[in-house]
């Protein structure tokens, strides 16, 4: 019964939304069963994978550049989310034990971000009571965070800046180094240290292994402000569902305050995480990449990951219908980029010379919309109808607006994982123009018939007047709650 009702979930596989990793190698896939009963808590009744914990802390802090003498302390989380709260908390224990022994109010602590920024930083902002300085992007700045308005935007009572090195929406790496410097600058003139924390849930597995990197900027433990960092396991990290990692530069970094000693079924251990019990098979299995692929490993699914979304965005492109937002496919030199003639036909014209740092750096995601002579041309195409479409052939790409202040444009997004093959990339573009010419072919397209399908089972008809209830709540608070905070994107 249970599997017949999971029939009508979609295929993992086929979810291009998710940056989440949906594939395990066998290897891989025997050592999550074998130790999935393992109570990562519990690290007296196994040492041993609290061993290979600490060691997953030393690999990931070195390959993030912490520098010689550091003493490189962190955690295996449940996810980026609770690791985005510890790096937020650990920066808001130190302004206020700061603020205090200098005798100054600490009552208003603020946190700068862009509106790019994924719900996990608005919610530790929320949930933890800090001001949320949410400043907005533009195409100007590449949808990311704009570093002139993060010098006009901070003061004595920052205690940080959330700097994402993957935005969710375009793949943007946002400009670590250079934000770093005007945190500099602003220290030397007022005396105020303003940390940063990267958010680099996705782009902490993929930059340190590409030859493109950061975009030949800094962005790690190299650059003395950036204080934290925390990454996704369970995304470019190639784990299942279930792991993020925070680590701090240096003990000295982490609050004494928010270590707990524990005296827990016979032993002693230090906690610094806001879930206890955590699984730790995940943990297992990090290991098991890290060793099993080593750096040379990581650097060809990296780099494969993103010749493959150069290869969907350029073929986008040569339609003529779409136009990529995302930049991975654009060179660096500023030449023109090598767009296939026809289909997929061009993959042949990337040379086995090239790599990722030939082309602009960032995650291996391809932002698409329809092109404005086409929207113009055909006006009763909504763009949201290619992605239903495309729903109905399997396919889930999400369509949805850019952030506040740009959210009149809608996108289509891709997130290309381990998992795309080459045959499996070109049935998607292959599905992708055959549902483009299907709209194209209908003079005009009947959406209603669509919404029916999704109606809940068991539950009435949608009626005219449920609709216009909805459209009211709508103009009364939800468009006002967008403009005010993070828009949700798909994560």
């Amino acid at each position: 019964m249970v599997r017949n009702q999971l029939d009508l979930d979609g295929k993992p596989n086929l979810n291009l939304a998710s940056f989440v990793s949906t594939f395990l190698e066998p290897n891989a896939q025997q050592l999550m069963e074998e130790n999935l009963t393992k109570n990562l808590a519990d690290s007296d009744e196994y040492p041993a994978m609290m061993d290979i914990h600490q060691r997953c802390i030393s690999i990931i802090a070195h390959l993030w550049g912490v520098q010689p003498g550091e003493r490189a302390i962190g955690s295996a989380c449940t996810g980026s989310s609770e690791a985005i709260h510890l790096g937020g908390l650990a920066m808001k224990r130190r302004w206020q034990e700061k603020r205090k022994a200098e005798g100054k109010d600490a009552s208003k602590p603020n946190i700068i971000m862009g509106a790019n920024a994924q719900v996990a930083l608005e919610k530790f902002a929320r949930y933890f009571e800090v001001e949320a300085r949410i400043l907005p992007v533009s195409a100007k700045s590449r949808f990311r965070l704009d570093p002139e308005l993060v010098k006009e935007n901070i003061d004595e009572n920052t205690i940080g800046v959330f700097v994402i090195l993957g935005s969710t929406y375009t793949g943007h790496y946002e400009p670590v180094e250079e934000i770093s410097k005007i945190l500099d600058d602003f220290e030397a003139k007022t005396g105020i240290d303003i940390p940063i924390h990267v958010d680099a849930a996705s782009g902490g597995f993929i930059a340190p292994f590409t030859d493109a990197g950061a975009g030949g900027a800094k962005w790690n433990f190299e650059l003395p402000r950036v204080k934290s960092i925390n990454t996704s396991g369970h995304k470019f990290g190639l784990v299942s569902a279930g792991l993020g990692w925070i680590i701090w530069r240096d003990e000295a970094y982490l609050p004494e305050f928010l270590v707990f000693e524990l005296h827990y079924l016979g032993g002693t251990e230090k906690s610094y995480t806001l879930n206890f019990s955590r699984p730790g098979a995940q943990v297992v299995v990090q290991y098991y990449n890290l060793v099993h692929l080593g750096f040379s490993g990581y650097r060809g699914i990296m780099e494969n990951c993103l010749a493959n979304a150069r290869l969907l965005a350029n073929s986008l492109e040569e339609t003529g219908w779409y136009t990529v937002v995302s930049d991975i496919h654009r060179r660096v030199d500023g030449g023109s980029d090598r767009a296939p003639k026809s289909g997929t036909e061009g993959a042949e014209q990337e040379t086995p010379r090239e790599t990722s740092a030939d082309y602009v750096a960032g995650l291996p995601v391809v932002s698409f919309r329809l092109t404005d002579e086409f929207q113009k041309q055909y006006s009763h195409i909504k763009q949201e109808t290619v992605s239903l479409f495309l729903r109905a052939k399997g396919w889930i790409i999400p369509n949805y607006a850019l952030p506040p202040s740009e959210e009149k444009t809608e996108i289509l997004r891709v997130v290309v994982r381990e998992n795309m093959t080459f045959d499996l990339l070109e049935l998607l573009l292959t599905d992708i123009v055959t549902v483009t010419e299907t709209l194209i072919e209908n003079d005009q397209v009947d959406l209603s018939s669509l919404k029916r399908h999704h109606i809940g089972h068991g539950r009435r008809p949608v009626t005219k007047q449920d609709h216009e209830r909805h459209k009211r709540r709508l103009e009364g608070h939800g468009k006002k709650r967008l403009q005010d905070g993070i828009h949700r994107t798909v994560c």
